[in-house]
């Protein structure tokens, strides 16, 4: 059984079988023959914390580095040099950059089953040296030793101060919209 603090249970979340993933729009007349980029995020820690059976005091802390993305498509080597290039070191100048976090500032519990219910989270998303408020909905199932979440949300590159990507002198662009899509396992801790 977990280990309860002041009545408040701890998840660590199992960066091995979690899966958070970006994905990225072609824009603009090559967007019909061009594809939409998606990237993995490999190096994602973080916890989710509540108290058992109510969900009070829910609370989520993720933070991933951002040299950990991982081109999902099949792309040839020299494609994927180049995209990974514009990527790091033109868009999330990661070198300056290299780490986004999320910090909730309120969930709210609904359709509060046994093990099963839905969130519908606010938090501080720092990415690119700004933070700004970002919400996302979720589907959890509580295990007895497990929590898993699933979900999605979207953002705008230039919210975060993001140049849009352009590759191919510029005959590819990507729209301004990135989906986020996750799916993460964490484990009771004791």
């Amino acid at each position: 059984m977990a280990m309860i603090k002041d009545g408040v249970a701890h998840f660590a979340i199992d960066a091995k079988t979690s899966l958070f993933t970006v994905q990225a729009f072609a824009a603009g007349l090559a967007s019909v023959v061009a594809h939409s980029p998606s990237f993995a995020v490999r190096d994602l820690v973080g916890d989710m914390e509540f108290v058992p059976g109510s969900m009070k005091d829910a609370a989520v802390h993720l933070m991933f580095n951002l040299r950990s993305l991982e081109i999902l498509d099949e792309v040839s080597r020299f494609d994927r040099r180049e995209i990974e290039r514009v990527m790091f070191d033109e868009v999330l100048e990661t070198a300056k950059y290299p780490k986004v976090r999320y910090e909730s500032t309120r969930v709210k519990i609904t359709d509060a089953g046994e093990s099963i219910c839905r969130a519908d989270v606010d938090g501080d998303l720092t990415l690119h040296g700004v933070t700004r408020g970002v919400s996302l909905d979720a589907q959890i199932v509580i295990g007895e030793d497990t929590l898993r979440a699933q979900g999605s949300f979207s953002l705008a590159q230039t919210d975060y101060g993001l140049k849009i990507a352009s590759v191919a002198g510029g005959t590819l662009k990507l729209r301004e919209e990135l989906k986020c899509h996750f799916f993460i396992l964490a484990n009771r801790q004791a």
